[in-house]
């Protein structure tokens, strides 16, 4: 069976053209894809809104409802940054939802991927770094709470060190939160982890990749999760913005193929997010494509 795919149109919410945000890149992932022929229609899987109940489970309702009405105070727009237009939120509330679905059909198929999500700078009462609501975090809620699952790793590897993520989870052994992270990077006050592994400015591929093979395979074989929910930030590229990190694309693809041999070798599902980027869009995006090459591949390689 092909690679389960998460994707809605609404995505790529209108922002200004002077707006630092790569939200075009969203629509431009899922034309990339098509047109190389990595996924067709039939892969791809349409997600509903969050419901309010599910979206409540980590986000407090004073929040939300100010958020989704245009009423929070500027500080706190400012702190997100992004512009709480009807289509953006439209779409916040869809890539939660997304990101539950995908972990749904990773339950069920083993792998999944969306072309979205990965929010993990929204803690309980506010936004954050452009993340607004924490889709990884209500995903993990959601399915413990359903009893789908028991034990969760989320495993974080944006530039950013997931603090919004660990704020939700610090006081549940059932959720382990991890972070691979450039240690001088966003945020300023970082929120312990259950494992933070911090690197230095300029980390190249060779180091970053030693950090990941010789932690995630103990990690796994101790915590024994029953579903992951991987956050493959393409930020630690050489190239990117706002990084520090010193990625090349083939790192971005060795480290995606490593997580999710690790995980699928061990049977253990494993839901995928595409976290940060912020480049110029052509090679952002083509950055972005490479998960889903590598999703693609494992799923063949264990016949998911």
């Amino acid at each position: 069976m092909p690679l389960p795919v998460v994707y809605h149109p609404l995505y790529s919410a209108p922002l200004p053209s002077t707006h630092r945000f790569p939200m075009a890149k969203f629509s431009m992932l899922h034309a990339l894809l098509r047109n190389k022929h990595w996924i067709n229609e039939d892969q791809i899987h349409t997600p509903i809104s969050i419901p309010r109940k599910d979206l409540e489970r980590i986000h407090q309702r004073h929040y939300h409802q100010a958020f989704s009405s245009d009423q929070l105070s500027r500080a706190e727009q400012r702190r997100i940054g992004l512009p709480a237009t009807r289509p953006l939120v439209q779409r916040t509330w869809i890539a939660v939802g997304g990101t539950l679905m995908t972990a749904r059909l990773a339950l069920e198929r083993g792998i999944a991927a969306h072309l979205a999500g990965g929010t993990h700078h929204a803690h309980p009462a506010f936004g954050s770094g452009f993340c607004i609501f924490n889709d990884c975090a209500v995903t993990a809620q959601v399915l413990l709470d359903e009893g789908a699952v028991d034990r969760i790793l989320i495993l974080d590897l944006d530039v950013h060190q997931g603090d919004g993520t660990a704020a939700c989870f610090r006081n549940d052994p059932r959720v382990f939160t991890a972070s691979v992270h450039a240690a001088s990077n966003f945020p300023l006050r970082k929120v312990p982890s259950n494992l933070d592994i911090a690197l230095e400015d300029g980390t190249n591929d060779a180091t970053y990749l030693e950090f990941i093979a010789d932690r995630l395979p103990n990690l796994l074989d101790q915590l024994k999760p029953q579903l992951v929910l991987y956050n493959a930030g393409v930020d630690p590229h050489q190239d990117d913005r706002l990084g520090r990190l010193g990625l090349t694309n083939q790192g971005l693809l060795m480290r995606d193929r490593l997580v999710l041999d690790a995980c699928l070798r061990r049977m253990i599902p494993i839901a995928t997010v595409i976290g940060g980027g912020y480049d110029a869009l052509e090679p952002l995006v083509g950055r972005h494509a490479i998960v889903f090459r590598a999703a693609s591949e494992q799923a063949r390689l264990y016949s998911i």
